[in-house]
């Protein structure tokens, strides 16, 4: 592994690690009142984009870090949809 993929680990590992708690959060509190639906829509796709962008630059930093966080971004939104108030 070189240097460049290290860095890329480490980024990866705070960066990922860093939007976990929210999604834990709004897990055991169904509360979604603080999450914006279109923010998160945008965040899930550009998240999206980038692990197809880790895929083509075959960047196990990229793609590793970004697979976590686009599951995670998935999970905000089902929880967003599915805790609102109607």
């Amino acid at each position: 592994m070189d240097f460049t993929e290290i860095i890329g680990f480490s980024a990866a590992i705070l960066t990922t690690a860093a939007f976990l708690p929210q999604v834990y959060k709004t897990w055991k509190t169904k509360d979604v009142s603080g999450l914006s639906l279109p923010m998160l829509l945008m965040f899930f796709i550009g998240v999206f984009l980038w692990l197809v962008y880790g895929f083509y630059k075959e960047s196990p930093s990229m793609v590793s870090a970004n697979a976590i966080t686009v599951v995670s971004a998935f999970f905000l939104l089902y929880f967003k949809i599915k805790y609102s108030k109607k």
